[in-house]
């Protein structure tokens, strides 16, 4: 399962509620990142570093950069510790790093962001880093880069939850059965243009152009709405004395005709 989730590049969502927690599948997946090579960053926000470190080899540790904004979330502290452009800053540096190799990005969490700053701003830079794109400025882009957000979907609404999934390439819903932890997983295809256009006219039933014949036997159709000859006549040339309008009726073979005075039975 783990080889599947990180088969891809893009935005790796977890989430996770009260019940069945994801911080567990977030180290599982950090581990097996470190182990493959990979350089990984981590930005702690709701757990200290000793205990997320904790259950991690050297091996693993050693390739895990961490930024803990956990001890000061809020920069109170004014200690070299701190990171002067927050969270989003950190990111954006990794983001125009100049390593080409791939890399792991994991949040924890979250659901700590999405509370502390705004959510356009943290959708930007997920975009651009799951897509790899680089920033002004920036010529050197990063190569496949996997980032794994930890998501408590609990603490938000459905509209922000729909918003994150539409950035992700791959989805976990955490929930269980009696006990029994399950892992729904949705994989979304990258979006690829079309390499060729299709002409709509192929393959019609119908012909959408006209013969020389089908054209003058068009041209010499009569209307029912159009005059005739006599019409047009008697309303051009008007006998002295006689009415200067009249009615010209012609009627339809679907014409209700009823000759009998549909008022007869009025006192008028």
């Amino acid at each position: 399962m783990l080889d599947s989730l990180l088969a891809l590049g893009g935005l790796v969502l977890l989430r996770d509620s009260v019940e069945w927690e994801g911080r567990g599948l977030l180290k599982a997946l950090i581990k097996k990142s470190a182990l493959s090579g990979e350089q990984v960053h981590v930005l702690g926000c709701e757990v200290s570093e000793e205990e997320f470190r904790e259950g991690f080899d050297s091996c693993v540790n050693s390739r895990l950069i961490y930024y803990d904004f956990f001890r000061d979330p809020l920069s109170w502290s004014k200690t070299g510790e701190a990171f002067p452009e927050g969270p989003l800053g950190v990111l954006r540096a990794i983001c125009r790093r100049t390593d080409p190799g791939p890399a792991t990005i994991a949040l924890d969490s979250l659901s700590w962001l999405l509370l502390h700053l705004p959510c356009t701003a943290i959708c930007q830079t997920l975009h651009a880093l799951s897509h790899q794109n680089s920033y002004p400025g920036d010529s050197s882009p990063v190569k496949q880069v996997h980032v794994l957000g930890l998501l408590h979907e609990e603490l938000h609404g459905p509209g922000l939850v729909g918003a994150l999934s539409s950035l992700t390439q791959t989805e976990v819903i955490l929930g269980g059965l009696m006990g029994q932890a399950s892992a729904h997983v949705l994989f979304r295809k990258p979006q690829q243009r079309p390499t060729y256009q299709v002409d709509p006219r192929t393959h019609l039933t119908f012909n959408l152009h006209l013969s020389k014949e089908e054209r003058e036997a068009k041209d010499s159709l009569i209307l029912p709405f159009q005059f005739s000859s006599e019409k047009q006549q008697v309303l051009l040339r008007t006998a002295p004395g006689q009415p200067p309008s009249h009615i010209f009726y012609e009627p339809d073979a679907y014409d209700d005709l009823d000759q009998e005075d549909p008022d007869d039975d009025l006192d008028i």
